[in-house]
């Protein structure tokens, strides 16, 4: 469980402003779930999803992304992560791969978290933004993510990483606004083992 417990480049709480928020979030805990359950609510709803909401600067470490409150869904799960870990809450990265429009190709990933939590294992969450069609929430042992796997070619990916995956840094670091990062969404090939 340490290395979800750790402070990183990307998620980086022991941040002054990480932890500050972290602490603010914990004020009045009832539970380590009622904490989870604050942070993930927070970053959901007062962080801008940077595409819906056409917004820069392009963010990827967590404190990049409290300071400027807004991101893509890989950079407000590492926002979420961080929080979490402040917290002393196990926290890792999970990714989906699914369709950008209409169900057809392309396909890109898609960032969330899983969440450790001791009456019920790891839990994923998705605190990308709700808006029309979108709804995800947190409600364990249920799963209330953004979006279900509807189209071939789309994957949940079993995976828990305690470190953002290399090409979603990539993406994000070498994009200087939010239509560079929309332009060149990262994805991963799946393989087909039954061919």
């Amino acid at each position: 469980m340490n290395d979800y417990l750790k402070d990183s480049e990307f998620i980086d709480w022991k941040h002054p402003d990480v932890l500050e928020k972290a602490r603010a979030l914990a004020e009045n805990p009832e539970s380590k779930e009622a904490i989870a359950k604050a942070c993930f609510t927070f970053v959901r709803d007062e962080i801008k999803h940077s595409g819906d909401y056409k917004l820069n600067p392009v963010t990827c470490k967590a404190s990049e992304v409290l300071k400027f409150r807004t991101g893509y869904c890989y950079a407000k799960s590492h926002l979420l992560a961080a929080l979490l870990r402040a917290n002393a809450i196990p926290t890792g990265l999970c990714y989906q791969r699914l369709t950008i429009t209409n169900d057809r190709p392309p396909f890109c990933l898609h960032g969330l978290n899983a969440i450790y939590l001791k009456e019920y294992g790891w839990y994923r969450v998705d605190a990308r933004g709700n808006k029309n069609g979108v709804c995800a929430e947190f409600t364990p042992p249920i799963e209330r993510l953004a979006f279900s796997i509807l189209t071939k070619g789309e994957a949940d990916f079993p995976e828990i990483w305690p470190e953002p995956l290399p090409i979603i840094i990539q993406v994000l670091q070498r994009s200087k606004t939010y239509e560079e990062v929309a332009a060149n969404l990262p994805d991963i090939e799946l393989i087909d083992l039954f061919k």
